[in-house]
């Protein structure tokens, strides 16, 4: 079964050619305006610290956000960082002050509910992210010191609410491979996704968080995010035994996990040189500390006493 995965070439995020390349991406994905239908337009939001290289560039979201609201959709941009607010995450990362023309702001993704996935473990995943009629979803490309490479299906864990995140990856942090189904399943309870990735300037050397960026040029675009996936792990030059997502979605036989099976209708892979780009060698646990994550709800829970005062 033949995936189609678009991909553009941009040096620049402030480039004049942004918007074009975005509005083809998304039609080549399958995107069709639909007034009235509700869209989660989901960033990569991970932390405060390093903002402008740890999340989803601002400009691309804004992008993407002017293109769904000229087809006359219901727009939320949200998402539910482990530690710290999303809106706080967001003003960092230029995100907010991007959107507010727009008359959008970013909001945290709330409301969990109780959802169990085919490999047996139960996630609390955020009710406006189940109930939406489409996601689309805005991962950044970067390394990543626990899961060596993440992209587009690593992005969705975003839609499980709040510190349950931290809960799940020290639950799971010493049984890696039951981590990675847990990811693995994750889109499969989700409403339909659309994926546009932002690899224009991807992290590299450690990740998810503290790494210096890399000049790569390149959009994907498709409505299988596990080809997103694939498509930018074969740019870096990785392999299925190297990135522990990509070797379970191999392991399943997912469609767009085999690169022999994705079709390019715009660009395709020998346009980008990912030469010098850093993927970690050594992996650690993927873990929490339990300390940082106690802090960290307790930080939450009183900025909900304050509100509610």
């Amino acid at each position: 079964m033949t995936t189609r995965v678009a991909i553009a070439r941009i040096h620049e995020y402030e480039s004049t050619l942004l918007d074009a390349a975005v509005g083809v991406l998304l039609e080549e994905a399958g995107y069709r305006p639909s007034p009235g239908r509700s869209v989660l337009v989901k960033p990569n939001l991970v932390n405060s610290a390093n903002a402008a290289v740890s999340c989803t560039n601002a400009l691309v979201v804004r992008t993407v956000c002017e293109r769904l609201l000229e087809g006359g959709e219901k727009v939320m941009v949200a998402d539910s960082p482990a530690f710290g607010p999303a809106s706080q995450v967001a003003r960092a990362a230029g995100l907010s002050k991007a959107i507010a023309p727009l008359g959008l702001k970013v909001v945290g993704l709330k409301k969990p509910r109780k959802t169990m996935l085919p490999c047996g473990i139960e996630v609390g995943l955020s009710a406006q992210a189940l109930d939406t009629d489409l996601i689309i979803n805005l991962p950044r490309l970067k390394a990543h010191i626990q899961m060596r490479l993440t992209g587009a299906v690593k992005n969705l864990f975003g839609c499980v609410v709040g510190f349950r995140k931290a809960f799940a990856h020290n639950r799971l942090g010493e049984k890696g491979a039951l981590f990675r189904e847990m990811i693995m399943d994750l889109p499969g309870a989700l409403p339909p996704i659309i994926t546009l990735m932002d690899a224009i300037r991807p992290m590299h050397r450690t990740g998810p968080v503290k790494g210096p960026a890399f000049d790569l040029g390149m959009l994907a675009a498709s409505d299988n995010e596990v080809a997103v996936d694939t498509t930018a792990y074969m740019v870096l030059g990785a392999t299925p035994a190297s990135v522990p997502l990509w070797q379970e979605a191999v392991r399943r036989g997912l469609p767009g996990s085999d690169p022999a099976d994705i079709d390019y209708p715009l660009e395709n892979l020998t346009h980008f040189d990912a030469e010098g780009f850093v993927i970690p060698k050594k992996l650690d646990p993927v873990r929490f500390d339990p300390l940082r994550l106690a802090k960290g709800r307790m930080k939450s829970l009183l900025r909900h006493f304050r509100k509610s005062g």
